[in-house]
Protein backbone atom coordinates (compact mmCIF):
# COMPACT_ATOMS: atom_id res chain seq x y z
CA UNK A 1 0.00 0.00 0.00
CA UNK A 2 1.39 2.99 -0.71
CA UNK A 3 1.70 5.83 2.17
CA UNK A 4 -0.51 8.79 1.64
CA UNK A 5 1.03 12.35 0.43
CA UNK A 6 1.32 14.45 3.34
CA UNK A 7 -1.28 17.55 2.81
CA UNK A 8 -0.21 20.26 1.05
CA UNK A 9 -0.07 24.33 2.87
CA UNK A 10 -2.13 25.79 0.82
CA UNK A 11 -3.35 29.66 1.57
CA UNK A 12 -5.57 29.86 -1.13
CA UNK A 13 -9.13 30.29 0.82
CA UNK A 14 -7.18 32.62 3.36
CA UNK A 15 -9.14 30.14 6.12
CA UNK A 16 -7.52 27.81 8.11
CA UNK A 17 -10.33 25.02 7.34
CA UNK A 18 -10.97 25.58 4.00
CA UNK A 19 -7.39 25.95 2.92
CA UNK A 20 -6.88 22.75 4.96
CA UNK A 21 -9.40 20.67 2.93
CA UNK A 22 -7.82 22.32 -0.30
CA UNK A 23 -4.27 20.64 1.24
CA UNK A 24 -5.33 16.78 1.60
CA UNK A 25 -8.35 16.56 -0.95
CA UNK A 26 -7.21 16.52 -4.70
CA UNK A 27 -11.04 16.83 -5.47
CA UNK A 28 -11.27 19.99 -3.45
CA UNK A 29 -8.76 21.57 -5.28
CA UNK A 30 -10.01 20.40 -8.53
CA UNK A 31 -13.52 21.50 -7.62
CA UNK A 32 -11.51 25.16 -6.52
CA UNK A 33 -9.82 25.59 -9.24
CA UNK A 34 -12.89 25.32 -11.54
CA UNK A 35 -15.00 28.04 -9.42
CA UNK A 36 -12.02 29.91 -9.73
CA UNK A 37 -13.70 32.72 -12.36
CA UNK A 38 -15.94 35.69 -11.74
CA UNK A 39 -15.60 35.39 -8.29
CA UNK A 40 -12.29 36.42 -6.20
CA UNK A 41 -10.13 33.69 -5.91
CA UNK A 42 -10.94 33.12 -2.13
CA UNK A 43 -14.47 32.57 -2.15
CA UNK A 44 -13.78 30.02 -5.25
CA UNK A 45 -11.15 28.38 -3.10
CA UNK A 46 -13.41 28.16 0.05
CA UNK A 47 -15.98 26.79 -2.31
CA UNK A 48 -15.08 23.05 -2.23
CA UNK A 49 -15.15 23.24 2.15
CA UNK A 50 -18.98 25.01 2.44
CA UNK A 51 -19.97 22.18 -0.44
CA UNK A 52 -18.26 19.17 2.01
CA UNK A 53 -19.81 21.25 5.11
CA UNK A 54 -23.84 21.45 3.27
CA UNK A 55 -22.92 18.03 2.69
CA UNK A 56 -22.39 17.20 5.93
CA UNK A 57 -18.77 15.05 4.60
CA UNK A 58 -15.14 15.79 6.00
CA UNK A 59 -13.82 15.40 2.54
CA UNK A 60 -16.11 15.88 -0.82
CA UNK A 61 -16.17 12.72 -2.66
CA UNK A 62 -17.28 12.42 -7.07
CA UNK A 63 -19.34 9.78 -7.03
CA UNK A 64 -21.47 11.35 -4.51
CA UNK A 65 -21.43 14.62 -6.59
CA UNK A 66 -21.91 12.81 -9.99
CA UNK A 67 -24.75 10.89 -8.40
CA UNK A 68 -26.19 13.90 -6.56
CA UNK A 69 -30.10 14.85 -7.70
CA UNK A 70 -28.46 17.81 -9.77
CA UNK A 71 -31.71 20.50 -8.93
CA UNK A 72 -30.95 19.69 -5.23
CA UNK A 73 -27.26 19.76 -5.78
CA UNK A 74 -27.81 23.32 -7.45
CA UNK A 75 -29.94 24.24 -4.34
CA UNK A 76 -27.27 23.33 -1.94
CA UNK A 77 -24.83 25.76 -3.73
CA UNK A 78 -27.28 28.32 -3.88
CA UNK A 79 -28.16 28.24 -0.58
CA UNK A 80 -26.91 31.88 1.16
CA UNK A 81 -24.39 32.50 1.15
CA UNK A 82 -24.12 31.44 -2.05
CA UNK A 83 -20.87 29.39 -2.98
CA UNK A 84 -20.19 31.42 -6.28
CA UNK A 85 -21.97 34.16 -8.34
CA UNK A 86 -23.74 31.65 -10.45
CA UNK A 87 -24.12 28.96 -8.55
CA UNK A 88 -26.64 27.04 -10.78
CA UNK A 89 -24.26 26.66 -13.54
CA UNK A 90 -21.23 26.06 -11.37
CA UNK A 91 -23.09 23.29 -9.34
CA UNK A 92 -23.54 21.89 -13.21
CA UNK A 93 -19.75 22.27 -13.72
CA UNK A 94 -19.05 20.41 -10.19
CA UNK A 95 -21.46 17.67 -11.21
CA UNK A 96 -19.68 17.24 -14.95
CA UNK A 97 -16.43 17.39 -13.83
CA UNK A 98 -17.19 14.55 -10.82
CA UNK A 99 -18.62 12.59 -13.49
CA UNK A 100 -15.79 12.89 -15.59
CA UNK A 101 -13.33 11.61 -12.60
CA UNK A 102 -15.87 9.00 -11.71
CA UNK A 103 -15.68 7.69 -15.54
CA UNK A 104 -12.48 7.70 -16.40
CA UNK A 105 -10.42 7.36 -13.09
CA UNK A 106 -12.97 5.77 -11.06
CA UNK A 107 -13.83 8.82 -8.79
CA UNK A 108 -9.86 9.30 -8.09
CA UNK A 109 -9.49 13.01 -8.68
CA UNK A 110 -5.64 12.56 -7.76
CA UNK A 111 -4.93 9.56 -10.21
CA UNK A 112 -5.44 12.71 -12.87
CA UNK A 113 -1.86 13.22 -12.03
CA UNK A 114 -0.76 10.53 -10.43
CA UNK A 115 1.53 8.56 -13.13
CA UNK A 116 1.42 11.82 -15.27
CA UNK A 117 5.06 11.34 -17.23
CA UNK A 118 5.57 14.11 -18.65
CA UNK A 119 3.77 18.17 -18.15
CA UNK A 120 2.64 17.69 -21.57
CA UNK A 121 0.93 14.53 -21.09
CA UNK A 122 -0.85 16.33 -17.87
CA UNK A 123 -1.69 19.36 -19.04
CA UNK A 124 -3.46 17.02 -21.76
CA UNK A 125 -5.20 15.15 -18.94
CA UNK A 126 -6.41 18.77 -17.20
CA UNK A 127 -6.95 20.08 -20.55
CA UNK A 128 -9.72 16.77 -21.20
CA UNK A 129 -11.11 17.92 -17.70
CA UNK A 130 -15.09 19.69 -17.76
CA UNK A 131 -14.70 23.52 -17.50
CA UNK A 132 -10.92 23.21 -17.74
CA UNK A 133 -9.78 25.42 -20.75
CA UNK A 134 -6.21 25.88 -21.96
CA UNK A 135 -5.24 28.87 -19.25
CA UNK A 136 -6.93 26.89 -16.47
CA UNK A 137 -5.08 23.89 -16.71
CA UNK A 138 -1.47 25.41 -17.03
CA UNK A 139 -2.69 27.44 -13.72
CA UNK A 140 -3.85 23.95 -12.14
CA UNK A 141 -0.95 22.29 -13.76
CA UNK A 142 1.88 25.68 -12.14
CA UNK A 143 -0.57 25.07 -8.81
CA UNK A 144 0.64 21.22 -8.74
CA UNK A 145 4.50 21.78 -8.99
CA UNK A 146 4.59 24.81 -6.98
CA UNK A 147 2.48 23.55 -4.29
CA UNK A 148 1.92 20.23 -4.30
CA UNK A 149 4.98 18.77 -4.88
CA UNK A 150 3.78 17.10 -8.66
CA UNK A 151 6.91 17.97 -10.68
CA UNK A 152 6.12 15.40 -14.03
CA UNK A 153 9.12 16.30 -16.56
CA UNK A 154 8.72 19.59 -18.33
CA UNK A 155 6.30 20.56 -15.77
CA UNK A 156 7.22 24.14 -15.87
CA UNK A 157 7.07 24.23 -19.95
CA UNK A 158 3.79 22.92 -20.31
CA UNK A 159 2.30 25.16 -17.64
CA UNK A 160 3.66 28.24 -19.62
CA UNK A 161 4.17 31.92 -17.99
CA UNK A 162 2.67 30.27 -15.03
CA UNK A 163 4.99 27.95 -13.86
CA UNK A 164 7.97 30.93 -14.07
CA UNK A 165 9.74 30.71 -10.84
CA UNK A 166 9.42 33.60 -8.43
CA UNK A 167 6.27 34.81 -10.45
CA UNK A 168 3.02 36.88 -9.01
CA UNK A 169 0.29 35.80 -11.88
CA UNK A 170 -1.97 32.79 -10.42
CA UNK A 171 -3.08 30.71 -7.50
CA UNK A 172 -0.03 28.75 -7.88
CA UNK A 173 1.71 31.57 -6.53
CA UNK A 174 -0.65 32.30 -3.21
CA UNK A 175 0.79 31.21 -0.11
CA UNK A 176 -0.34 33.79 2.39
CA UNK A 177 -1.76 37.39 2.30
CA UNK A 178 1.44 39.21 0.89
CA UNK A 179 1.82 37.02 -1.87
CA UNK A 180 -2.10 37.28 -2.60
CA UNK A 181 -2.16 41.13 -2.72
CA UNK A 182 0.83 40.78 -5.30
CA UNK A 183 -1.17 38.50 -7.85
CA UNK A 184 -4.14 40.74 -6.91
CA UNK A 185 -1.61 43.70 -8.40
CA UNK A 186 -0.45 41.93 -11.17
CA UNK A 187 -4.41 40.76 -12.28
CA UNK A 188 -5.30 44.71 -12.27
CA UNK A 189 -2.12 45.84 -14.29
CA UNK A 190 -3.29 42.97 -16.55
CA UNK A 191 -6.89 44.29 -16.88
CA UNK A 192 -5.71 48.19 -17.28
CA UNK A 193 -3.25 46.97 -19.90
CA UNK A 194 -6.25 45.02 -22.26
CA UNK A 195 -8.04 48.35 -21.49
CA UNK A 196 -5.77 50.69 -22.94
CA UNK A 197 -5.54 48.34 -26.30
Amino acid sequence: MTKAPKPADIHLAQEPAADALLGRSPLAALVGMLLDQQVPMEKAFAGPYVIAERLAADDLDAHDIAAYDPEEFAELLKAKPAVHRYPGSMAGRVQKLCQCLVDEYGGDAEAVWRDATSGAELLARLKALPGYGEQKAQIFLALLGKQYGVTPKGWREAAGAYGEKDAFRSAADITGPETLAKVRAYKQEMKAAAKKK
